[in-house]
């Protein structure tokens, strides 16, 4: 009998002593020491105070210096945390001062292109956790944007439309490719989509879960599935 049956044997025979091992091992599984709060909380403390020393000291003489070797240029001040980013694929990335950076998100260019790719970010930009950004042809992040987690600019599929070429391995086509632009002070919302060939006006906030498939206007807020306006920003909203 193997583990899998065994397991099953316990958890679902009527036997008195399979329903009396499955107890004993289900108590043994879940049993915990004691955890008075004298000990615990000190500890608790201990160990977030270690995390942060080694998080920002690994950030710091590792991760960040490291990745500054794979961009093609790098202003002052670029702060990674969480670990380094993945980038795949030939593309070209420049990053302007003071940007904040998710180690869990990711970069790609379009293999097959005759040009490289160019992701090219401003200054004072967020990317937040698991946001993907896959470059086509060019993808340009303006001064001031923020990006939240799960947001996904979709500058290329990676697969063409004809069943038979994707069962072939074949990419994509030229005309499924475009440039993407968020221009300054966009907020992309958390899992916020923005597909090839869409530029995102100045100041623009889109709403979470969006799925944008066309170049929405300065200074909207926009949201929804295909993400239309939904309303101008007010004169106090745009201040700055």
């Amino acid at each position: 009998m193997n583990m899998q049956a065994t397991r099953h044997w316990l958890k679902n025979s009527p036997s008195p002593i399979a329903r009396g091992l499955f107890l004993v091992i289900k108590g043994a599984l879940q049993a915990s020491m004691p955890a008075p709060k004298l000990i615990v909380v000190p500890l608790y403390k201990l160990t977030k105070f270690v995390s942060a020393i080694w998080e920002n000291l690994t950030r710091a003489l590792w991760w960040t210096p490291v990745f500054k070797g794979r961009l093609q240029h790098v202003g002052r001040g670029l702060y990674l945390y969480g670990g380094m980013p993945f980038v795949s694929g030939p593309v070209s990335i420049s990053m302007g001062d003071n940007c904040r950076v998710s180690g869990q998100s990711t970069f790609s260019g379009r293999t097959c292109s005759a040009e490289q790719p160019e992701l090219i970010i401003g200054s004072n930009i967020d990317i937040g956790w698991q946001t993907t950004i896959a470059v086509g042809s060019k993808v340009v992040i303006g001064d001031n944007v923020r990006i939240a987690g799960r947001a996904f600019i979709a500058g290329y599929p990676g697969h063409p439309l004809n069943a038979e070429d994707r069962a072939a391995g074949l990419p994509e086509l030229d005309s499924q490719i475009g440039d993407v632009v968020l221009e300054r002070d966009v907020w992309l919302a958390t899992g916020v989509s923005v597909m090839a060939g869409v530029t995102i006006g100045q100041g623009t906030i889109v709403a979470a879960g969006s799925v944008v498939t066309n170049s929405i206007p300065p200074f909207v807020v926009a949201g929804g599935v295909p993400a239309k306006v939904i309303r101008p920003l007010t004169d106090k909203e745009r201040k700055r």
